[in-house]
């Protein structure tokens, strides 16, 4: 792969999460990615949301994503650390670890963070 995004913050209360979304959407549709959900991004892949804005849905924006090709994990002791589950997740988004995303990152060419 040549690109991973790293995404740090929650999708909501700022726009650094809905941009960077915006930007590994439109990348994925020209060539594969891979999303890491690191701290309260781990949050952007919860399943069952119902956002309050109908324009800006995280989960969908990964389903997109992941079909397209991309691949999407969450750091798993991020996801412990808020009392998450693998089933609390979308099906697009693995439970991950942070050897996964060391060999994400030392895999990729670009790194792309938020």
């Amino acid at each position: 792969m040549d690109h991973l995004f790293i995404f740090n913050d929650s999708p909501y209360g700022n726009q650094r999460t809905f941009n960077g979304l915006r930007l590994a959407q439109a990348l994925s549709r020209k060539t594969p990615i891979r999303v890491f959900l690191f701290g309260d991004g781990v949050t952007a892949g919860l399943a069952g949301l119902a956002p309050a804005h109908a324009d800006y849905n995280p989960q969908d924006m990964l389903q997109a994503i992941a079909a397209s090709g991309g691949e999407i994990a969450a750091c798993g002791t991020c996801m412990e650390a808020r009392g998450l589950t693998r089933d609390s997740l979308i099906a697009a988004v693995s439970r991950g670890s942070l050897d996964q995303l060391v060999d994400w990152t030392l895999e990729a060419e670009k790194v792309i963070t938020f």
